[in-house]
């Protein structure tokens, strides 16, 4: 079994188990399990609930696939590559609650070869329609832990990588409350980076349940709805537009109902949205700058 045939098992593993852990933490509505497979290309598993007492949507997908030539995410960024023939595996997760004072959840965790060169890469995010400063002091907490398990994670390299990353450049904010992101891990023992992943696989139930405990169980109404649509909105235009990932499963001709179940299922647009000063809804928008969360004295 080659490296990346043992990480691709890895991460199905990994992937079941989340999903059982989901199902349960949601109690109303089972995963539907979609394995897929296209000769010459590669294998997968879609995972999907919808309508659910907690998740309106929740995703988690994995897959292993291979080409001829690196697509052009990677060769615009690694011209070194260009035309080499690359192996990928990753798994990828995003979670939109029904309720808007819960914070959407993504994750995505891969490693790639291409011609001589391997790497991996990764990272976690939340995204909040309404602030509350200990979710994300929390979320953060639990992430700089982490990586500081790991002698190869750099977190707080990690962290700004995310803070960039993570902007819409044409809003002039962040997505959400960020996390970390790194990419092109690579050099000395693969192994030290295999077991980060594993780590930061089992490092998100701790990270994101606990702030799901807190919020889901809140009232809202019609008005919460709403600003959570218009939320989900800015969401839709980064991975439409910037996501990398998302351009990735695109320029390679994978799963595209895979690709684009990280979409939410209800979203909106409405010109010159103004949220009235002192209101919640206009409030958030001082979480959607960089800050340092985990070095906070807010209490969890």
């Amino acid at each position: 079994m080659t490296f990346t045939d043992a990480i691709a098992e890895l991460l199905f593993g990994e992937q079941s188990r989340l999903v059982a852990a989901f199902e349960e933490y949601d109690g109303g509505a089972p995963f539907r399990r979609d394995p897929w497979q296209r000769a010459g290309f590669g294998r997968g598993r879609v995972c999907l609930l919808e309508g659910g007492r907690v998740f309106e949507r929740a995703g988690v997908n994995v897959s292993s696939v291979a080409g001829s030539a690196v697509p052009a995410t990677i060769s615009e960024a690694r011209p070194e590559l260009a035309g080499q023939p690359y192996r990928a595996t990753g798994i990828s997760m995003v979670l939109h609650p029904l309720n808007p004072h819960a914070p959407s959840f993504h994750a995505n965790l891969r490693y790639l070869e291409a011609g001589e060169a391997w790497w991996f890469g990764g990272g976690m995010d939340l995204t909040p329609v309404y602030g509350f400063e200990e979710d994300a002091v929390h979320f953060h907490r639990v992430l700089r832990d982490w990586c500081a398990r790991h002698p190869v994670a750099d977190h707080p390299a990690w962290k700004a990588a995310c803070d960039d990353y993570f902007t819409i450049p044409h809003r002039g904010e962040m997505r959400g409350v960020g996390g970390v992101f790194f990419d092109g891990l690579t050099g000395g023992d693969r192994g030290a980076y295999r077991d980060l992943l594993v780590d930061g696989l089992a490092s998100i139930l701790p990270a994101y349940l606990p702030v799901l405990d807190r919020r889901r169980g809140l009232p809202y109404g019609e008005r919460e709805r709403r600003w959570q649509q218009l939320r989900r909105g800015r969401y839709v235009e980064f991975n439409l537009v910037y996501d990398r990932g998302t351009l990735f499963g695109l320029q390679t001709g994978g799963n595209i109902e895979a690709i684009l179940i990280s979409m939410p299922p209800v979203a909106g647009w409405a010109y010159d949205v103004r949220p009235e000063p002192g209101t919640p809804e206009a409030e958030v928008a001082r979480f959607l700058r960089p800050r340092d969360w985990a070095g906070s004295e807010v209490a969890v």
